[in-house]
Order: structure tokens, then C-alpha cells, then sequence
């Protein structure tokens, strides 16, 4: 249930980079090249952002599934399982991704990798807890 609020939390903040722009890209350390696209009205930071929030916004879905909050999604298990390793192996492997997005603050790197690793270490958890009862159909 924490990793799927979590997850949301995430997708309204990146929502927010959309609505408010260029300051919220650089607020959140996505760089000064996307924030002057962002700025300059082009779509490439709207599109990797929507694609994002709503990546975020599935796996906030899945995490509710998985605590059930919610229907049961499909793929539950194997989702639950998939979304823990992303999450887990951005907030541990992120300096992999630093010579790919060089105009990400170093601040950026550490501040969203213990998010993500955290979040990360939520739902491994809760999956875990939750594993015997997640093949159980429920309402």
C-alpha cells in the first residue's frame, strides 16, 4: 500500500513538470536541456514525462491490487515481482545511468535513486508478505 502511494506521489510530481514546466524539470533535477525544451514548447519533455506518470501511475495500480485495495489486476504476481526489481535495481544501479543523462545533477542521481530503491524495498515487502494470497481471486 506505501509503494503504490508512493508510486502516485511520483506520478503527480512528474504531472506537475508538465503543468508548471521548465522550473519543475530543474526542481527536480531533470536537467537544463529538458527543461529549455520544456520551455520552448516542444514535445519530447511532455511525452517522456506522460509516459512516466503513467508507468507510475500502473504501478501504483498493482501495488493497490497487491494489498486489495482494488481488483485484482492481471499478472499480479509476476507485475509485483517486476515493479520491486525496476524500482530496486534503479536505486542501486543509477550510477549505470549517469554517462547516459549527463546533465542530471549528481543531486538528482542520490536523492531520486534512495526514492527509488526505497520505494523499491516497499513493495518488495509487501509482495513478499502478501505472496500466498495474491493467486487467492478476490473481489
Amino acid at each position: 500500500m506505501l509503494g503504490a502511494f508512493f508510486s502516485a506521489v511520483a506520478a503527480v510530481a512528474h504531472l506537475g513538470c508538465i503543468i508548471f514546466g521548465g522550473d519543475w524539470y530543474r526542481f527536480f533535477g531533470a536537467g537544463e536541456q529538458m527543461a529549455r525544451m520544456a520551455e520552448s514548447g516542444e514535445s519530447y519533455p511532455t511525452i517522456v514525462t506522460s509516459v512516466l506518470v503513467l508507468l507510475l501511475l500502473t504501478w501504483s495500480a498493482y501495488g493497490l491490487s497487491g494489498a486489495k485495495l482494488i481488483i485484482k489486476l492481471p499478472l499480479l504476481r509476476t507485475a509485483l515481482v517486476l515493479i520491486s526489481s525496476i524500482y530496486v535495481l534503479r536505486g542501486v544501479l543509477f550510477f549505470m545511468l549517469i554517462p547516459i543523462f549527463p546533465e542530471n545533477s549528481i543531486t538528482f542521481w542520490v536523492v531520486s535513486s534512495t526514492i527509488c530503491l526505497s520505494i523499491g524495498m516497499l513493495y518488495s515487502v509487501g509482495t513478499y508478505q502478501s505472496w500466498s494470497k495474491l493467486s487467492v481471486k478476490y473481489a
